[in-house]
């Protein structure tokens, strides 16, 4: 009797021990993921102008209550009374400058809408690695300027990709047509040329207007082959 009873009071103490440090584990990552979303906004206010004064006249970071954060222009949390970003709505804000690479540091983040503002640019080469879980990404309406990066495929969450009404060239990264979660895809009124992607799930509404180079869909028409002449 005396022998099952330590055996009890030992297989509690240690679920007991289990328990808190479970406790301890989850509270260090919620720790750590607030600090960093806080930097990542501290990074994007510091790394775009705001001529408008929406994210001056809302971003305060002296206030140190929980969630604080979440009360900013544009920004949306998981929880209202914890600081780590769901979503980033900025459009419209009159924003200009480059894409924000601060970004990265809202790990936690699923949407991001920087759409009808005076960004300029290119699209980061490694925007993948900045936007791991993003699900919606909405950069059109603005100056961004250069080729679509392949790196966008490895956005695997995808469900929306908007980069339409930009000064974007070259070709439409095939390997897009992977991204088996996408349903919309609209890179009209751009300068691209080229191949369209071939999407390999079906089902993705696309747009491709007032991109007089692009070809290879039923909308657009084949793409024409290279005619060589007789050497």
């Amino acid at each position: 009797m005396i022998l099952m009873k330590m055996v009890l009071q030992s297989s509690w103490i240690f679920s007991y021990h289990v328990f808190v440090s479970f406790l301890l584990l989850i509270s260090s990552g919620i720790s750590y993921g607030t600090e960093t979303d806080i930097f990542c906004l501290k990074t994007i206010k510091n790394s775009i102008q705001d001529p408008n004064n929406y994210l001056t006249s809302s971003w305060n970071f002296n206030n140190k209550t929980e969630g604080f954060i979440c009360r900013f222009n544009g920004v949306e949390c998981w929880h209202p009374d914890e600081n780590r970003v769901f979503n980033l709505k900025l459009s419209n804000m009159g924003l200009k400058g480059q894409f924000p690479r601060g970004i990265v540091n809202c790990s936690s983040l699923t949407g991001l809408d920087l759409s009808i503002n005076d960004l300029s640019g290119n699209i980061p080469v490694d925007i993948s690695l900045l936007l791991t879980y993003v699900t919606s990404l909405d950069l059109s309406s603005n100056e961004f300027s250069g080729e679509i990066p392949p790196s966008l495929a490895n956005c695997s969450y995808l469900n929306t990709l908007k980069l339409d009404q930009n000064q974007l060239t070259g070709q439409i990264p095939l390997q897009l047509g992977t991204l088996t979660r996408l349903k919309t895809f609209d890179v009209s009124d751009n300068s691209l040329t080229g191949q369209v992607p071939y999407f390999t799930h079906g089902n993705v509404s696309v747009n491709y207007a007032n991109n007089s180079g692009l070809c290879g869909s039923s909308s657009l028409g084949p793409c024409k082959t290279k005619k060589f002449g007789n050497l």
